[in-house]
């Protein structure tokens, strides 16, 4: 039976091979074709036309269609009405990627570009960098950079003239604090910057400011925590103030660190099941308090409403900023990415904070000129008060 079948099919066969496989590919093609026209609608099928108009009709045969593209992504995002999702263009996306990686190429160093007129004041210098192993630190005035002079005006342009691609070097003349001066030379590399500082205050209490929360930033401040316990903290400020937020994960790793057992995180995305993420009963269990202003965002936003509403922790400062979609980011063919938020998040217990923030419990303005954590901080002088209540 077999054999008859196969010799059936050979008489009816009435087009060549390579004509069947033509067909199958026309015919492919208009299939998707027409998927592809009820996935995009008039509204697509119009933006595609305008594009195609542009690269074969248009007069002004150089025209950019890059830029073109470019501003044409960003108002078709802007134009969702959506004040969280976004367009990134190539070299913006690479920028935005590599800061949320917590990751940069240079020499390891933290520099005052406007205190000192010879050059610019070294204030941090990371263990193990290019900088220390060079010899650089802390208080060191970088006057020049492979000769270019730093001083005065050339101050602005400085940071620019040290970084550079990994594995290339730049020779730093340094002046030293006793008034001598040498020549250091370091090899760029790529470097990982810690999210997370923390320091013992009066009281036995311990602060922790957290600049973000992506890539790293959890171990950065479970480390941090972890080492203010060991110094015999019996209370802790977490300053999420100008805190941007970043990536789920690193929230709810913090959280899970920080509270007991119950729910820390909820989403509910477009597609899907609304997920709620669940703490363990290990947690560090020492009274806290929260610091947030108007730029403190999405994660760290979360994070200031779960500490309140599972460990009652108390909250300084001032209203934040009410965010309360989750982004994705998503690659796009020209090298640029597009983030659109596609799941709403709320705290544990299901509240939301779109359109309405987080009031703190206590209200408070930072003053004019003070800077975060320094000694005339007047919201950390009131976080610490409420420890002594």
């Amino acid at each position: 039976m077999e054999e008859q079948a196969v010799q059936t099919v050979k008489k009816r066969r009435r087009f060549p091979g390579w004509a069947r496989i033509v067909l199958a590919v026309v015919l492919t093609l208009l299939l998707s074709t027409g998927l592809w026209c009820l996935a995009l609608g008039p509204g697509g099928l119009s933006m595609v036309e305008t594009f195609l108009l542009a690269r074969f009709a248009f007069v002004e045969t150089d025209a950019d269609l890059g830029a073109a593209v470019d501003q044409g992504l960003d108002a078709f995002v802007t134009g969702l009405g959506d004040r969280w999702s976004y367009y990134l263009d190539p070299e913006w996306y690479e920028q935005v990627m590599a800061d949320r990686a917590n990751s940069y190429v240079g020499v390891g160093v933290t520099v005052l570009t406007n205190a000192r007129e010879e050059g610019l004041l070294v204030q941090s210098v990371i263990a193990g960098g290019p900088a220390d192993q060079a010899g650089v630190v802390a208080g060191d005035v970088i006057t020049a950079a492979d000769g270019a002079s730093l001083a005065g005006e050339n101050r602005e342009k400085g940071v620019e003239l040290i970084t550079g691609p990994a594995g290339t070097q730049v020779t730093l003349t340094l002046l030293r604090a006793d008034g001598s001066t040498l020549d250091v030379t370091c090899i760029r590399a790529t470097l990982h910057s810690p999210t997370a500082s923390g320091r013992m205050l009066e009281g036995d209490v311990g602060y922790v400011y957290l600049a973000n929360f992506n890539s790293g930033s959890a171990d950065s401040f479970i480390q941090e925590v972890d080492a203010l316990v060991s110094q015999g903290a019996k209370g802790l400020i977490i300053d999420v103030r100008n805190d941007g937020g970043g990536y789920v994960n690193e929230l709810t790793e913090i959280l899970d660190y920080l509270l007991p057992e119950g729910p820390i995180f909820t989403m509910k995305p477009r597609w899907g099941f609304k997920t709620i993420t669940q703490s363990d009963e290990e947690c560090i269990g020492l009274p806290m308090v929260v610091m947030v202003n108007g730029g403190t965002y999405s994660a760290a936003e979360l994070l200031a409403a779960q500490l309140r509403e599972s460990a009652g922790a108390p909250i300084v400062g001032t209203l934040t900023s009410g965010k309360g979609y989750a982004q994705v980011t998503f690659d796009l063919p020209n090298g640029g990415g597009v983030g659109l938020s596609t799941s709403a998040y709320c705290t544990g217990g299901g509240h939301s904070l779109i359109g309405e923030g987080l009031t703190p419990d206590v209200e408070l303005e930072l003053d004019e000129g003070v800077s975060f954590g320094g000694e005339d901080d007047n919201q950390l002088a009131a976080a610490l008060a409420l420890f002594d209540q």
